[in-house]
């Protein structure tokens, strides 16, 4: 049995945490200045309260990060000198994966979330870079975390993971401004006739995008932004997805949308 520590349980970090509960591991979370939304998530998970961050990362033998993008680099600073074995599993491109790794101090280890959480009938999958990567897999034999090394480099899983989301909500984004365009301009009928004809699984996808977005577009800002600096850093435009952060920043305000809120929001915000 190992002891691990998860930063912070939102519905992904507590739904992993679950699985490693499941597992035989014993799950210790942060309670200081979170929210009573977070305690509710982390009870329900059965994760144990070790008060601050601070004492979770000196009781912990591996530190799990799992927080939207723009806080990835601040969760590890908080730990730095802390933390003897720290995953980063945020959706980060390879440069900030890096920072990450030097900030903590400690082993550090690259990850990447791909899926929704780790439910009945729902497999996540969480790629691992980096020195340990394997143990790191290991303690997830027999979960409904699906844990593969990619790489031996701290930045190979982030990598991935940019790569896999810059097609999964990039396209998505696009399909939604597209859509939104049409709308604009009163040809949206004349779309999805043409759609019919060549593209039958269009509509049905845009209202998926849209469903996808709920709730969440406010995490894949930071998201498509990372992706955005992971291509311009390789030498590709970063513009698609600066493009698809700036859609999805639209939708952020729409707590709940379905496909017509998201169209008008996309509209209306222009």
């Amino acid at each position: 049995m190992s002891v691990i520590g998860v930063l912070h349980p939102g519905a992904m970090g507590a739904a992993i945490g679950r699985e490693l509960r499941d597992a035989g591991h014993e799950v210790l979370w942060a309670s200081e200045s979170r929210s009573p939304e977070t305690a509710d998530r982390a009870a329900a998970a059965g994760l144990r309260d070790a008060g601050s961050v601070v004492d979770l990362a000196r009781a912990s033998d591996l530190v799990l990060s799992v927080c939207p993008p723009h806080a990835a680099a601040g969760v590890a600073a908080q730990v730095a000198g802390h933390a003897r074995r720290f995953v980063d599993a945020n959706a980060i491109s390879p440069a900030t994966a890096r920072e990450v790794a030097e900030t903590v101090g400690a082993q550090a280890i690259d990850g990447g979330i791909v899926g929704p959480p780790p439910r009945d009938g729902a497999v996540t999958s969480l790629l691992l870079s980096g020195t340990g990567a394997d143990e790191v897999a290991a303690l997830f034999a027999g979960t409904r975390v699906r844990a593969r090394v990619v790489g031996v480099e701290i930045g190979a899983a982030s990598a991935a993971k940019m790569a896999y989301a810059g097609w999964t909500k990039g396209s998505a984004a696009l399909l939604l401004a597209v859509r939104a365009l049409a709308r604009a301009e009163g040809v949206e009928e004349a779309l999805l006739a043409e759609w019919a004809i060549t593209h039958p699984y269009l509509p049905e996808a845009s209202e998926r995008a849209a469903r996808g977005a709920a709730g969440k577009s406010w995490r894949w800002i930071g998201e498509m932004e990372e992706i955005a600096a992971s291509m311009e850093a390789a030498g590709l435009p970063g513009g698609f997805h600066l493009a698809a952060a700036a859609i999805y920043e639209r939708l952020a305000a729409e707590s709940e949308p379905d496909l017509s809120t998201a169209l008008l929001a996309l509209v209306q915000d222009a």
